[in-house]
């Protein structure tokens, strides 16, 4: 449980640190993103948590 606490954390400073480095950058990926079609969406994020899995599976594992 402490280290999905860990990765949340993470994922905050990272998502922190893009918003402060270019506020205008991420504001045009946020408006692309809103533009994604859903099943294009369900895809990427599907895609993302499977790559994410297997990282931490080969790092940790």
């Amino acid at each position: 449980m402490w280290d999905f606490v860990a990765a949340l954390g993470l994922v905050f400073a990272i998502e922190g640190i893009l918003f402060a480095a270019v506020p205008n950058l991420a504001k045009e990926a946020l408006r692309s993103a809103s533009e994604t079609p859903v099943d294009v969406m369900r895809m990427i994020g599907l895609a993302s948590a499977v790559l994410g899995v297997a990282i931490v599976w080969f790092v940790r594992g």
